[in-house]
């Protein structure tokens, strides 16, 4: 078990690291390129990743357990021949995709409102090539337990794919060449991460060896992860597709509809994100964690352990949750020179909230083998989102898809719960817990508010929000430990008696 914790650790430091670069970059880009830019650089990115979904989300998975199988029999032939095969698959997968896009580029190009956006996911498209290699690699040293080189391979993609876009902007360019730059930067970016891989691959100790009849097992195991991901994965291009043409159905022009699709899910929703590497790294501790407890029939572990993870992914949700709900518009100025999207992450602040207690419990549905119910409540809050768009839009514009979304987290949140309590015959305990960090997080946001009123009048505005935020959460912190919401001191006491354990070996040496 320490391996794990170890493992998650590692993952979630390159993560945050990771994703910290990618945030810094979103606010570079939209305050280089703009809103409109933006908005045409993510409606081609959604189509693009339904395709990367294909040629990658089942292989990576199935690679890396036959991987770890092969390892249990010392087997480096059979690692390296199924290597080889996926590879091969990966490739002829990929590349027919493809000629798919570029053979019906008309049709593909009518699916669009503006059809500046078939011509960057063109440029996307050797990505394609170059993340099926990827993701073979990939699982094979995930397989392996070379963990490292994987959380440096993505580092680098991102550093790459920063330094490149840096490079290719230049001022007084049209918003399509600005997003044909990302684009390029983008594909880059993939191609040196693949080839950093496979060196990395052979740098281990990886081989390859003559292909095999493998690739039989190889696409029947992981063509349901793979059908059940692609399926979740069309969410981004339906709202990328939809959402425009309401807002033009609304009364806005072409631009005017990327450009607030540009600033929502460009710019604002990103935001929402933030809880999810600490919650994602606490579901992967937590999925083998249960699945041993069921195995063993450990009911109470299993419910004491539903009902930790469940407040403390609350709990972190909630943290940022009150800042932003008090001064999130002075955040959008800050970040991205946009007062829309501050006033957009003030009033979707809220979904972290239910979206972090889905992430939670879909990790522990999956830990249980209910993946596909999982995806089915999944399923059914965004069919509350895309109606929410397609109904709403005319009447609240750009208002109805933070409602779809926060809509949908809530029925799945629900739907997940429900099904847990059902499965595992406990009683999760939810509503005491909810209540009290809402009745911690008003009194938060109104002491936010009011200190953050104060200091902008003598304060310029990064230090007004960084003081701001620091009393807010603070407060927040306070608030649950007075009313007992998350036992802190309980963590303090693990992380001092982890200090005395290394004071006491180093003393031994």
């Amino acid at each position: 078990m320490k391996s794990i914790f170890k493992n998650v650790f590692l993952i979630t430091v390159f993560t945050m690291l990771t994703r910290m670069l990618g945030f810094f970059f979103r606010i570079f880009l939209s305050r280089t390129i703009g809103a409109e830019a933006l908005g045409l650089y993510q409606v081609a990115l959604s189509v693009f990743m339904v395709l990367l979904t294909v040629v990658s989300s089942g292989f990576t998975l199935i690679i890396s357990r036959m991987t770890a199988g092969y390892r249990v029999g010392s087997d480096r032939k059979a690692i390296g021949s199924l290597v080889s095969t996926c590879a091969i698959i990966g490739l002829v997968v990929s590349v027919f995709l493809c000629l798919v896009i570029f053979v019906f580029r008309n049709l593909f190009q009518n699916l669009f409102t503006d059809e500046n956006c078939i011509n960057i996911l063109i440029i996307l498209l050797p990505s394609l090539v170059f993340s099926a290699i990827y993701s073979v690699f990939r699982g094979a040293m995930w397989g392996n337990d070379n963990y490292f080189g994987l959380c440096v391979s993505e580092l680098v993609e991102q550093i790459v794919k920063i330094v490149i876009c840096v490079l290719l902007l230049a001022s007084g360019m049209s918003a399509i060449q600005n997003a044909m730059s990302v684009a390029w930067s983008f594909t880059f970016s993939c191609f040196v991460s693949s080839v950093f891989v496979v060196l990395l691959y052979f740098v281990y100790g990886g081989k390859i060896n003559k292909p095999t009849k493998i690739y039989k097992s190889v696409l029947k195991q992981s063509a349901p992860i793979t059908a059940v991901r692609v399926i979740a994965s069309f969410t981004q291009p339906l709202i990328a597709l939809i959402l425009p043409a309401q807002l033009v159905l609304a009364g806005y022009t072409s631009n005017q509809a990327m450009g607030l699709y540009g600033i929502a899910m460009g710019m604002t929703f990103p935001i929402l994100f933030l809880p999810s590497a600490l919650i994602g790294s606490l579901a992967t501790a937590l999925v083998p964690d249960i699945s041993m407890a069921m195995v063993q029939n450990d009911n109470k572990h299993i419910e004491g352990r539903v009902k930790s993870s469940l407040t403390f992914a609350m709990f972190v949700s909630f943290l940022i949750v009150p800042v932003f709900v008090a001064i999130g518009d002075k955040f959008g100025i800050l970040l991205y020179n946009e007062v829309l999207s501050g006033t957009l992450l003030q009033m979707s602040a809220w979904i972290m909230i239910p979206m972090g207690i889905t992430n939670i419990t879909s990790a522990i549905l999956n830990s249980v083998g209910m993946e596909v119910k999982s995806f089915v409540n999944y399923v059914v809050g965004g069919v509350f989102m895309f109606l929410s768009i397609i109904c709403l839009t005319r009447y609240i514009g750009i208002n109805a898809l933070i409602l779809g979304m926060g809509g949908s987290s809530v029925i799945s949140a629900s739907l997940n719960i429900l099904m847990l309590k059902k499965k595992l015959s406990i009683k999760v305990g939810i509503l005491k817990n909810l209540f009290l960090l809402i009745g911690c997080a008003l009194p938060t946001i109104a002491i936010t508010s009011f200190l953050s009123s104060i200091l902008s009048n003598v304060l310029p505005l990064f230090f007004d929000l960084a003081i701001s935020t620091f009393v807010g959460v603070a407060i927040y912190l306070l608030l649950c430990m007075v009313f007992n919401v998350v036992d802190i001191s309980v963590y303090l006491v693990k992380i001092k008696e982890k200090i005395a354990k290394k004071h006491q070996k180093m003393q031994k040496k």
